[in-house]
């Protein structure tokens, strides 16, 4: 750009040599406007013959040709042209060249001549152009071009030569041929040459040479064209030579040159590629003010420079205007348009430039429908997002890595967890998977759902595929390592999330959080101290969470300075942040009210005074308690924010800030609320302090409606202490003193009572209720019913149901149930049967319960087909059986010996997975040994412990009893011997059914034996010991008999003198 500085790069007009008749004259050039000369700087050297013979100078010509202007001659040649496109349109749209041209005779001599035979160029043109573009394959200065061009002097003209210049590939021979050119006699300097070179060395990248070469135009006194100058602006722009290029433009502009629209656009073009939208928008409102006509692709360049430049207004006047021109818009500005106005939050102008598109017919690009995806997801418009994917289906538009990223955001949203995962795994299987904002949406979906083990597996997923964290990946990371409450990693990832800068407030808010639930109130007030150190920007939530730490550990001091931090912020406006301020000074900071008081807190301002109370109760500090206290109770709900205030000190385990907090409620004159008391008599019944709970109960039993819920609180309190005679004698206590416990409480106290064993009791608190005519609700006499049935006082339970129905207290299912069980085990199957069509006739929707406790009462009855019959009837209804109700069909078929149907049961109740237990292996082995199946028996006593069940000695005794009384005592006491070697102590039980079978078929010796095995191991039996007294006098042992006749004498057994050793046949 140096070489054009002191010639073009002016504020010269262009002098013209030659005069120009087509030319308009020049306009007058205005006062005290510069005028400067340009004159030609090329030394005046002698020519020498073009045919490289320095010897034979070159003659002066004797007739100078009559010159002819660049602009003349390009009008020559656009007229040729023009002439030629109107013959060929005159022949149809498939002709190439005019098949006949009228040609006047002396035209016809000339065409003969040339020998063209029709073609573009003669063959002396071709055979120059050959011989030149030959010349690419030596390197620079391995040929002089006048030599190789001898043959050539003087028989080609001008335009000729033009010809062969233009038609050369590469910039060294244009150079050279352009040098010889200049010393032909045909030749005469011309912008249409120099134009020719300009464009060579622009297409190659020689901006110096063409620098140089325009310098020479102007030196020779051609004035460059529109054409001439745009060919060195699109150059310019072509290397990105942008500064030069704006300046070359600044000239030209100056000099009132109109530069074609194509030409604009290369310029345009090339400053977006660049990034450069300011100057591309500049160029643009000179293009404007010009009145340039432009086209549709300027509009484009444009309309996607200002949306990048940030120019969002001016970029939607610019689509408006080309739209009104008639042009449509391409898809790519469409997308630009729509990318926009969903950043800035115009949904509805998103959604018209959208319908406006298709409906010209514009198919979107999967970046559009990405855009209008994450639009609809921020919206939380999941229709819209659902019918957006039909769209992108149909038109085949392919989903890439962003828009799957969006699907699995959307699938979380929607809590389609699995949907989200198998989303993601397609988008591996197709190779898509590079992008960290997909692995994070997916590991935020696996936090969504819980699973926070995937999550990470996912994090981990992209690391080992070498794919940094940004900053919003450490943060997500952080929160899988709070999830997990894995200390150590969250204070690695906050590390890390601390060097991409200061770290943002919910990272905080969680780290103090997990900090506060581990109890690590030293490590808790380390980081406040890091984060204040950082210059974290406080959120609300984390001041909350700040000055909840200060207040509890009693830091005054910090409280005060981190509020004065806050003075001159925004947040110091917020109402928690002015209640806390005002509740911190007192009295002399509240608001003047003409009714005295404030108005009602909200959660903010109650946590406000909760947080001061805190830090005066931590410092110890009474006076200032009492006056917050008493500022507390001037608002509308302070009563309550102070006794939930009571309650939340106690969950935490500060029992001697909550007591302190309830007596200074209790001197201000203020009954506290139910959840306060309730909650200290609650610990205290706990802790097994009945005396502070009831001086808790009387400081607060004032209160009619704190008097019923308090009694329930002090028998709670009693009953999870595990004293049930103290709450019983409470109950006595508050029931003379004419308190009503109500219908809860009775039925609380009750069930505790019956379950501690204290049935008497239990049924003393049960018609005191009838007798004092207490209104009971159906839940309370259920609770009475299956007190009495858990007594064994079926009777009693039966006068209550009858005494609930003459009271008009409709019965619930839960109370048909019980009262199945109660007449069920009064063996009363009609009225269990007809309770049952009771239950079906109210229309209750009955559940397994109900059917399990018939089929229970028709097991005991032995009606073993209608018990079937209920079982299927149950099934066929749609109420799937569990583990309990298998487990009583199958101990009903094994006590009456079914072990076909035991064992079909065992098989479907497996089916319906549910796992047998040790219950349901007793139940088969019975069933098998019932019906003589005694290998199926054994084999089942060995497939439970296969399942990791441990057998028992119930287990292996029904075996035994099977076989001992069948008279195989051998396989008894092989069976026996089982029992030991898994690790087992026989019971009593088993050893009784060994020493019986012995006895039964005069096993006189191994009766013996087995005697002497369990001596001094065994507690005194009846059974046993008489046995002995009989197997030993059998044997003629008679001293030893009487040995343990005389000891069974001295401890009081009576001896069992029908038992003998006698020899039964064995079974078949």
């Amino acid at each position: 750009m140096e070489a054009l500085q002191s010639s073009f790069i002016s504020t010269t007009p262009f002098q013209t040599p030659y005069p120009n008749p087509f030319r308009k004259p020049p306009k007058k050039p205005k006062k005290n406007r510069r005028t400067t000369v340009i004159f030609c700087s090329a030394p005046a050297d002698r020519w020498s013959l073009s045919d490289g013979n320095p010897n034979n100078p070159k003659p002066k010509s004797q007739k100078p040709l009559n010159e002819v202007s660049e602009d003349k001659a390009r009008c020559i040649n656009k007229a040729k042209a023009q002439q030629l496109s109107e013959l060929r349109r005159k022949q149809g749209p498939r002709a190439q060249n005019p098949k006949w041209i009228k040609r006047a005779p002396e035209q016809m001599v000339r065409y003969i001549e040339d020998d063209r035979n029709g073609h573009m160029y003669g063959k002396h043109v071709v055979a120059a152009i050959q011989r030149v573009r030959s010349l690419s394959g030596k390197p620079d200065g391995a040929y002089n071009m006048r030599e190789v061009m001898g043959s050539f002097v003087a028989k080609l003209t001008f335009n000729e030569m033009c010809i062969v210049l233009k038609e050369q590939k590469g910039w060294r021979q244009v150079r050279d041929f352009f040098a010889w050119m200049k010393l032909q006699l045909s030749y005469r300097p011309s912008v249409i040459v120099y134009t020719i070179i300009l464009r060579m060395y622009g297409q190659v990248g020689k901006i110096k040479l063409a620098e140089q070469t325009f310098l020479e135009m102007l030196e020779t006194g051609c004035e460059p064209d529109e054409v001439a100058c745009g060919t060195m602006l699109c150059a310019y722009a072509r290397w990105g030579r942008h500064k030069a290029m704006l300046a070359f433009y600044s000239a030209v502009e100056e000099r009132g040159i109109m530069l074609p629209i194509a030409v604009f656009n290369f310029m345009l073009s090339s400053l977006q590629k660049k990034s450069l939208h300011g100057s591309v928008t500049e160029l643009w409102k000179q293009m404007v003010d010009k009145g340039v006509v432009t086209n549709h692709f300027t509009y484009t360049v444009v309309i996607s420079s200002l949306v990048k430049g940030g120019f969002s207004e001016e970029a939607f006047r610019t689509f408006n205007e080309m739209k009104n021109l008639g042009f449509v818009p391409e898809e790519v500005t469409y997308s630009l348009l729509i990318s926009l106005s969903c950043k800035t939050g115009k949904k509805d102008e998103a959604l018209r430039l959208y319908e406006d598109m298709r409906s010209v017919g514009i198919v979107a690009s999967n970046y559009t429908c990405a855009s209008l995806l994450n639009l609809h997801y921020k919206s939380g418009d999941y229709s819209k997002a659902v019918s957006l994917f039909a769209y992108m289906e149909r038109n085949k538009i392919a989903a890439d890595e962003v828009i799957h990223g969006l699907l699995i955001r959307i699938y979380g949203k929607l809590g389609l967890y699995e949907d989200a995962r198998r989303t993601f795994e397609e988008v591996g299987k197709l190779g898509l998977l590079s992008s960290e904002k997909t692995y994070i949406a997916m590991a935020q979906v696996h936090l969504n759902s819980g699973d926070f083990e995937k999550a990470l597996s996912t994090m981990e997923q992209m690391r080992s595929r070498n794919i940094w964290l940004s900053r919003f990946g450490f943060i997500v990371l952080l929160q899988c390592y709070i999830k997990k409450e894995d200390l150590a990693s969250c204070e690695v990832a906050y590390e890390a999330l601390s060097k991409t800068g200061p770290p943002d407030t919910i990272s905080c808010n969680n780290m103090l959080n997990l900090y506060m639930r581990r109890g690590l109130t030293e490590k808790a007030k380390d980081f406040v101290v890091l984060i204040r150190k950082d210059k974290v920007e406080f959120d609300e939530e984390l001041l909350r969470n700040v000055l909840k730490i200060y207040c509890v550990e009693g830091m005054l001091g910090d409280v005060e300075q981190l509020i004065e931090e806050m003075r001159h912020k925004e947040l110091f406006n917020s109402k928690f942040i002015q209640t806390f301020n005002i509740a911190m000074q007192g009295e002399s900071r509240r608001p003047i009210k003409a009714e005295d008081n404030l108005e009602q807190l909200d959660q903010h301002e109650s946590l406000a005074f909760e947080l001061i109370l805190i830090l005066h109760l931590a410092c110890d500090n009474s006076v200032k308690t009492e006056e917050t206290l008493e500022l507390l109770l001037k608002t509308v709900n302070g009563s309550s924010v102070a006794s939930q205030l009571v309650s939340k000190l106690v969950k935490e385990g500060d029992i001697m800030k909550a007591e302190s907090l309830y007596k200074l409620l209790i001197e201000q004159g203020c009954i506290p609320e139910h959840v306060a008391s309730n909650s200290l008599i609650s610990f205290y019944g706990k802790q097994q302090k009945p005396k502070q709970a009831r001086e808790v109960f009387e400081m607060a039993a004032n209160s009619p409606v704190n008097a019923i819920l308090l009694c329930n609180s002090v028998i709670d309190a009693y009953v999870k202490g595990g004293q049930l005679e103290a709450a019983y004698s409470f109950y006595k206590e508050v029931s003379e003193g004419g308190h009503d416990l109500g219908a809860i409480g009775i039925s609380k106290l009750v069930n505790a009572l019956i379950n501690g064993g204290k049935y008497r009791e239990a049924e003393n608190v049960i018609y005191c209720s009838f007798h004092d005519n207490l209104v009971l609700d159906t839940v309370a006499y259920n609770t009475f019913i299956k007190a009495m049935l858990q007594a064994g006082k079926l009777h009693e339970a039966a006068s209550i149901y009858e005494h609930m129905l003459s009271l008009g207290v409709i019965p619930s299912l839960k109370t048909y149930s019980i009262m199945i069980s109660v007449h069920g085990r009064g063996r009363n199957l009609g009225k269990a049967v007809e309770m049952f069509n009771m239950a079906k006739s109210m229309g209750l929707s009955l559940d397994e319960r109900v059917y399990r406790n018939l089929i229970s009462c028709y097991g005991k009855a032995g009606k073993v087909h209608e018990a079937s019959l209920l079982f299927s009837e149950m099934q066929g209804v749609g109420i799937k059986p569990g583990k309990v109700i298998y487990n009583t069909m199958m101990s009903m078929y094994a006590t009456a010996g079914l072990y076909s149907e035991a064992e079909e049961v065992f098989q479907a109740m497996q089916k319906d997975g549910c796992l047998p237990d040790s219950l349901t292996y007793r139940d088969l082995v019975l069933a098998f040994t019932k019906g003589l199946k005694f290998s199926e028996a054994e084999q089942a006593i060995i497939s439970m412990q296969q399942r990791g069940i441990s057998a028992s000695c119930a287990h292996f005794n029904l075996v035994l009893s099977a076989f001992a009384q069948s008279g195989l005592m051998m396989e008894a006491k092989r069976v026996y011997g089982e029992l030991i070697a898994a690790g087992l102590r026989p019971d009593l039980t088993c050893c009784r059914t060994m020493l019986r079978g012995y006895m039964d078929y005069g096993h006189v010796e191994e009766g013996i034996s087995l005697l002497e095995s369990l001596r001094g191991s065994m507690e005194p039996d009846r059974f046993i010991m008489s046995a002995a007294v009989h197997f030993y006098k059998s044997a003629g042992m008679e001293l030893r008999a009487e040995e343990i006749l005389n000891s069974m004498n001295s401890m009081g057994i009576p001896f069992l003198k029908n038992l003998e050793v006698e020899l039964k046949t064995k079974a078949p």
